[in-house]
């Protein structure tokens, strides 16, 4: 049956990729350049000692950390103030926004390398080493690590399962050539944001400051550098994050069919089968077929989930989380796709 090979063989193309990049050594290099970790901040007093705490932990020789509360209201500032460490150093400015925040932390900053990671987010010990020994040659400008998802509830979970298949496809096929270095785990060399401005002032700050890095040399993945980050636990918060986050990136892919546009096309394509295919199955009567689903969705997330760290029990519900995250992108995306539509047509009514 076509409609059930079509999303096994996407599947199956990066699961097959996944695990050959296993036994595959990825290029890296020992040195330990000053690095310079921005936290920008904004009414995270909840969280910004966990995250100024986690960045104080690394295992690294020279750093410096550098917290910039960014018009806070809830006493950000001075619970990041009151950690004394002379690696620390913590600034407040006026609201500017986060990509705002980072520039003025990197006018402060005095490391060759500089490294970013969110108010929300906790570093494991060895994220900052893990970044920088990525940069193995001088072409590599860039570095991003893998993000995972704190707390317990379902669309944490899902959110972090999301996060696993997300390092799956990295090490798949991004490891030298990484689409976006994450705002929550990333570094960059400084000469190279000195030369395009500083972090690039968009929606999404962290595509649109990869892209132009990319334009210059390569932005890399390094699998190793972990960070532990806080998400949307509300339907309506996560629809409200991830919209920005689609119709930010729509704004970057350029015209024509070119390779992102074929990519993203081709993904909800697989994504509309993911949607469908159980509940066809189910009402051919095609149990065979549906467990072979199943069981096949269930092994290409067991590998990942062992390898990268995770509950076995999100593999095993690994279907269902699926099939959410088919219906709850396809939607996403239809909706950025129509108002693409309706705000291209405005404008072409403007300069008639």
């Amino acid at each position: 049956m076509l409609i059930l090979l079509i999303p096994l063989l996407w599947d199956a193309y990066f699961f097959v990729n996944y695990l050959i990049s296993l036994f595959n050594n990825y290029r890296i290099k020992e040195w330990a350049p000053r690095v310079s970790l921005l936290i920008p901040a904004y009414n995270e007093s909840r969280n910004i000692l966990k995250a100024v705490e986690s960045a104080l932990a690394q295992d690294y020789p020279d750093l410096e950390v550098i917290v910039v509360d960014d018009g806070s209201e809830d006493g950000t500032y001075e619970k990041a103030a009151s950690v004394h460490d002379p690696r620390l150093r913590v600034f407040r400015i006026p609201h500017r926004g986060k990509a705002g925040a980072l520039n003025f932390g990197l006018s402060k900053a005095t490391g060759e390398v500089i490294a970013t990671t969110d108010a929300d987010s906790v570093l494991e010990e060895g994220a900052i080493r893990e970044l920088v020994s990525r940069f193995y040659s001088d072409e590599v400008l860039g570095v991003g690590g893998q993000v995972r998802v704190l707390g317990g509830g379902f669309l944490e979970r899902a959110q972090d399962v999301e996060h696993l298949r997300i390092a799956m496809f990295r090490r798949a096929k991004e490891l030298d050539d990484l689409s976006v270095a994450p705002g929550p785990i990333s570094a960059f060399r400084r000469t190279c944001l000195d030369e395009i401005g500083g972090f690039v002032e968009d929606a999404v700050e962290d595509y649109a400051t990869t892209r132009e890095l990319k334009r210059r040399g390569k932005v890399v993945y390094a699998p190793r550098a972990r960070v532990w980050t806080r998400m949307p636990g509300g339907v309506g918060l996560l629809w409200r994050q991830r919209k920005r986050w689609f119709l930010g990136d729509l704004d970057h892919l350029g015209g024509g069919f070119t390779k992102e546009w074929a990519f993203l096309l081709s993904g909800d394509v697989v994504a509309f089968f993911d949607v469908v295919l159980p509940f066809l199955l189910i009402l051919w009567g095609y149990w065979l077929l549906f467990a072979f689903w199943y069981t096949f969705e269930v092994v290409t997330m067991l590998v990942p989930t062992t390898v990268e760290g995770g509950p076995l029990t999100d593999a095993l519900l690994f279907p269902a989380i699926l099939w959410f995250w088919a219906l709850f992108y396809l939607l996403l995306h239809l909706y950025g796709y129509g108002r693409s539509l309706i705000n291209a047509f405005k404008l072409r009514n403007i300069f008639k």
